[in-house]
């Protein structure tokens, strides 16, 4: 798998979310979600994407499908989930974007996907990761608008791709 942009080392491992990872893995999805959505979101949008990733909702990925994570050195640097024929939730830490992390998450998923004959994977496509979706091969579909309060309003894609 290619290393696109910067160096990974070693250490790197993905393997499957153990409830003993929850803290860590929801500081690091907020984290992530404050580095890379601030500028690009209002406020209110912010604090959807942040409860609509709680340690609740990463514990009912869990339940209902199969969170897995990335490693690199002990640090959780990726995360992403497969639930039914969604995935969702897949973050990478804001200073390991660009490492070749959530291209290697995302094939996993994808090829666990094709080993339960899931013809046709959905996600949700954020306004920071258009670009690395429709590299993918995803298709984006229309616009959609989530009303967050206060006159602010959450854009979003739905996307989907067919796995052969």
């Amino acid at each position: 798998m290619g290393d696109e942009g910067g160096k990974r080392g070693a250490g790197e491992h993905l393997r499957p979310f153990h409830a003993v990872d929850l803290a860590s893995l929801h500081s690091m999805i907020c984290h992530t979600i404050d580095v890379s959505y601030s500028d690009v979101y209002p406020v209110r949008a912010v604090q959807f994407f942040k409860e609509y990733h709680s340690e609740k909702r990463i514990m009912e990925r869990n339940e209902t499908g199969e969170v897995l994570i990335m490693e690199n050195d002990g640090t959780i640097v990726a995360t992403g989930a497969l639930v039914g024929n969604e995935i969702q939730g897949v973050f990478v830490r804001p200073d390991c974007q660009g490492r070749g992390y959530g291209k290697i998450l995302m094939a996993e998923l994808e090829k666990r996907a094709k080993a339960r004959e899931i013809r046709k994977i959905e996600l949700s496509i954020s306004l920071p990761s258009r670009k690395f979706y429709e590299t993918l091969g995803y298709e984006v579909l229309a616009e959609r608008s989530e009303d967050v309060g206060e006159g602010q309003y959450l854009n979003y894609w739905p996307g989907e791709k067919a796995l052969l």
